[in-house]
């Protein structure tokens, strides 16, 4: 049985960057779940396969639903992205077991309306470790208007024998991007 012991959400929005307001505040959420490591304590687990098949469906729809609590719909996604963190008894192998997998993330694809690659982290740490989550746009990972990155902790987990999951959404790209397009560098460079 899965094991969660917490849920929890941030949200940042930005109204100003570099001195200039934007015209529409940029959220970034993230939604975490802090879960029993099922591996804990069994020792070196050579097939890992009957606990993602378990668990990471149940994973990705709590998260899911976590989500959209704070976002109205999928359209107000632009970029997205997944991490997980491993208490210090397990092993990263265990934080990319439930991330790394179509169970998992085409429940928050299909869920956002997104087509993209799920760009991600995951790391082994203590409590209050950061959670940092690499995004890109849900449809099309070269804009580089949206290569963001969120992050955010829990003071208390993962604790030593947890792995905290989590997908991180944005309402938009970086605010006032001005680095130009991977594609159009493409073309100037005469690569297509």
């Amino acid at each position: 049985m899965l094991e969660i012991r917490k849920v929890y959400t941030a949200v940042e929005e930005t109204r100003i960057e570099g001195g200039k307001p934007l015209d529409t505040p940029i959220r970034m959420i993230t939604t975490m779940l802090v879960m029993k490591n099922p591996w804990a304590g069994r020792g070196y687990v050579q097939d890992l396969m009957p606990e993602i098949n378990k668990y990471a469906p149940e994973i990705g729809e709590v998260l899911v639903n976590e989500l959209f609590k704070h976002i109205g719909t999928p359209d107000e996604v632009e970029a997205f992205g997944k991490a997980a963190v491993v208490g210090v008894d397990g092993e990263v192998e265990h934080a990319s077991a439930f991330i790394h997998t179509l169970k998992f993330g085409n429940k928050f694809r299909d869920a956002v309306q997104g087509k993209s690659i799920l760009s991600f982290t995951n790391k082994r740490g203590g409590a209050g470790t950061a959670v940092v989550i690499p995004m890109v746009h849900k449809n099309d990972e070269s804009q580089r208007s949206h290569f963001i990155t969120f992050e955010a902790s829990i003071p208390d987990a993962p604790r030593a024998d947890e792995i905290v999951v989590a997908i991180g959404a944005a309402t938009g790209g970086r605010p006032h991007p001005r680095t130009g397009n991977r594609h159009q560098d493409m073309v100037e460079m005469g690569l297509v």
